[in-house]
């Protein structure tokens, strides 16, 4: 086999595609036997998530982030789309419960059917005052609330996350801090 037939069967087996090998080389002599070598198609690219975080794939499968920016918790730092609806939980929600008042059922109707995005990622805050396992399952359940509202007028849902206290927009010191702390932020997907 030639050395050019040979680096071009190993290139194409690196980018995985499938070759055939006719006139492998035994002992210096070529021989009419055909290999067949099969892997996986990588393709290098680079996508965006929902959260608007870019990812880079190389031609071996490896994967990343494209922003070395993390936060506390090692969340990547990206672009997360457009926030496109805050609402206070306090006018949605009675204190400690995920059940959504009648008005706060149509005003989310109304939003969903108006803001006319692709699909929605819905997640739920709340303020620190009760533990953070706590907080973490209130606003899971909250933001689920939420998103059978959206689901309920016939838009798609891309995620839905609880965030708990981890997320606060402001310190939870004062009353109107945490009053700003407790809500459900809707991110929208173009």
């Amino acid at each position: 086999m030639s050395l050019r037939k040979a680096m071009g069967a190993c290139a194409a087996v690196a980018l995985g595609g499938a070759v055939a090998l006719t006139g492998a080389v035994t002992g210096g002599a070529a021989s009419a036997q055909q290999t067949t070598v099969v892997g996986e198609s990588y393709v290098p690219t680079i996508w965006v998530d929902p959260d608007g975080c870019e990812h880079w794939v190389m031609d071996d499968g490896w994967e990343g982030y494209m922003s070395p920016h993390t936060n506390r918790q090692g969340i990547p730092v990206c672009r997360r789309g457009n926030v496109c609806g805050v609402m206070n939980s306090d006018q949605l929600f009675h204190t400690d419960s995920a059940k959504i008042s009648s008005h706060g059922r149509n005003y989310l109707a109304n939003f969903f059917r108006q803001t006319g995005a692709v699909s929605y990622i819905i997640t739920g805050h709340t303020d620190s005052r009760a533990s953070d396992e706590y907080n973490m399952n209130l606003s899971l359940r909250r933001a689920n609330a939420v998103a059978r509202i959206a689901q309920q007028t016939g838009v798609r849902i891309a995620d839905v996350r609880g965030y708990g206290e981890r997320m606060p927009k402001v310190s939870n010191s004062t009353a109107a801090g945490m009053q700003q702390n407790r809500r459900v932020e809707i991110i929208c997907i173009r």
